[in-house]
């Protein structure tokens, strides 16, 4: 049996739970682009999430999780696979203990930050003008301005296979751009507990407000894309590399390397995932070859 006929049988059960058929990852990239999903699921809660999953058949392909699109590059082709979108899971509420936040996986980390602000809660303030959920903020253990969810994540509740674990932010093995849940298959983050300090809200609001400009004045944030582009190399920065060869404006179709910063690809005029890629690994090329220096990307490239 085709596996999304058997998926629609059992998800039938929940009518609860929308699942949309050959919906565009377009509408769920910051970049704008990729195909249809053969199949997108929207759960609310950890249990509708798990219920998700259990419904996918085990002769079909390896669903995949996402939260709000920002980090990814979904092929022009669609996806013949079940994704699962977390940007319902956006339950926030004060957490156990004083000065403690407890964020579902599909809240954006700026409604967190908010969340803390109203509170007057200081720490999630670098957070406010990353453009991704908590989910992927802890998986990549996300962060700007010298901050970092290591510096303020207390753990997260953790779905592996079928056992739900809380997991210390030590257990989580937090560092640049890496937690354990990457390296683990089935694995995902359901919840996140971030424990931070007492502050006055006006002085919160304003530094995530300055941070905010400093964002604005540095970043293309007029055009569709994923954020940096590529993972900082050790002892560089990925967007100086990139000036110094020359590749401002670097263009293919329409995608570009942005000229405002050239650590950014940006969808400058209706490009496809495929202009995009190619912009990706021209910019390797000739950086690897001008400098030596091995460049990895940050966006996830799905295929």
């Amino acid at each position: 049996m085709d596996w999304k006929l058997e998926f629609d049988r059992k998800m039938s059960v929940f009518p609860e739970i929308k699942v949309l058929p050959d919906e565009p990852m377009k509408r769920h990239t910051s970049f704008r682009t990729g195909g249809p999903a053969a199949r997108m699921a929207f759960p609310k809660t950890a249990g509708e999430f798990l219920l998700t999953l259990s419904c996918a058949p085990e002769y079909g392909p390896e669903p995949f999780v996402m939260g709000s699109g920002t980090n990814l590059l979904a092929p022009d082709a669609g996806l013949d696979r079940l994704v699962v979108n977390t940007r319902e899971m956006r339950r926030l509420e004060p957490g156990p203990d004083p000065y403690t936040v407890c964020a579902g996986a599909g809240c954006s980390l700026r409604q967190a930050a908010e969340f803390a602000c109203a509170r007057g809660l200081t720490g999630l303030e670098f957070a406010h003008g990353i453009p991704g959920t908590v989910g992927g903020g802890v998986c990549m253990n996300a962060g700007a301005y010298d901050g970092e969810m290591s510096q303020v994540l207390s753990g997260a509740l953790v779905l592996s296979d079928t056992d739900i674990d809380y997991l210390s932010a030590d257990a989580l093995e937090l560092s640049y751009r890496h937690s354990i849940v990457m390296e683990q298959p089935r694995t995902y983050v359901l919840q996140a507990l971030f424990r931070l300090r007492p502050g006055a809200p006006a002085d919160i609001r304003a530094k995530m407000e300055t941070l905010m400009e400093r964002r604005k004045a540095s970043q293309p944030l007029d055009f569709p894309s994923a954020g940096s582009t590529f993972k900082r190399p050790a002892g560089h920065y990925a967007g100086t590399l990139i000036e110094q060869c020359g590749l401002k404006g670097l263009r293919v179709g329409g995608a570009e390397v942005s000229e405002k910063h050239a650590g950014f690809v940006i969808n400058r005029d209706g490009a496809t995932s495929a202009d995009i890629l190619a912009v990706i690994d021209e910019v390797r090329k000739r950086v690897r070859e001008q400098t030596g220096v091995e460049l990895e990307p940050e966006v996830r490239i799905l295929e």
